[in-house]
């Protein structure tokens, strides 16, 4: 059996399970999801006047029961990143999210390598790659597509690994965490900063912590000083194709 055979059963049995499915049970279940609640997570970027530069985006269940990302697949970070690009991207009314800012969503590598789709919208899309990726000539490629077709890339949580290094020629913005910097100092904001991205100061708690990064050169700013991360629910927003 080849491989287009058995994607040809495949989709025959799905539709005679579909077609199995009692009517009153599809319009029963469709209207429970329709009022289950589709939550995304919004944090603010702010400029050094403090203004609004841009939003961090990020996943949040309704049970709150996920576990942390630190222990998540592959599969459960692309499932997360779609729900968060389906939240807002493939709902009516962006500009309740964007407020005509920028929107930072972490993406695995399905998405950077085209195996999955990134909503057509360059203008207010940036695309974090998730510090899980391994950067090889793949990833390379996908991110440079990327930017022909308009998306800024940005490289979170930097601390100067090989494939964090990799993608410095390609970023427009680089992150990192102010807690590092005690360790870290001066020659890794330095070396962020060498390809002419603009500098992130992530985790920003304390008045000290805000003073040393703008002391450093950082120029946006994203903590719970600034604004802890709020989230909305996109129940009600009409879905609009990605």
């Amino acid at each position: 059996m080849t491989p287009d055979d058995a994607d040809g059963r495949l989709a025959h049995l799905a539709a005679a399970v579909e077609d199995a499915i009692p009517l009153a049970l599809r319009q029963e279940w469709a209207q429970r999801i329709s009022h289950e609640p589709v939550l995304v997570a919004r944090q603010g970027i702010f400029s050094e006047h403090g203004r609004p530069f841009a939003y961090q985006l990020s996943f949040r269940s309704p049970d709150q029961l996920t576990a942390s990302a630190m222990s998540w697949s592959s599969h459960q970070h692309e499932r997360a990143t779609a729900h968060v690009l389906g939240a807002t991207f493939g709902r009516a009314d962006l500009e309740h999210v964007a407020n005509g800012r920028l929107l930072f969503v972490r993406c695995p590598r399905a998405y950077l390598v085209g195996d999955l789709p990134i909503p057509r919208r360059p203008d207010r899309l940036v695309i974090e790659v998730n510090d899980a990726v391994t950067v090889d000539s793949a990833v390379l490629s996908g991110i440079r597509r990327l930017r022909e077709e308009g998306f800024r890339i940005a490289v979170p949580a930097f601390v100067s690994n090989p494939n964090q290094r990799r993608l410095l020629p390609h970023a427009d913005f680089v992150k990192i965490d102010v807690r590092d910097l005690d360790v870290e100092g001066p020659p890794v904001v330095h070396l962020a900063r060498s390809y002419g991205a603009l500098l992130v100061a992530e985790y920003v708690e304390t008045p000290d912590t805000l003073r040393h990064a703008r002391d450093l050169g950082f120029t946006l700013f994203q903590g719970n000083l600034l604004e802890r991360a709020g989230v909305l629910d996109r129940a009600g927003a009409r879905r609009v194709s990605l």
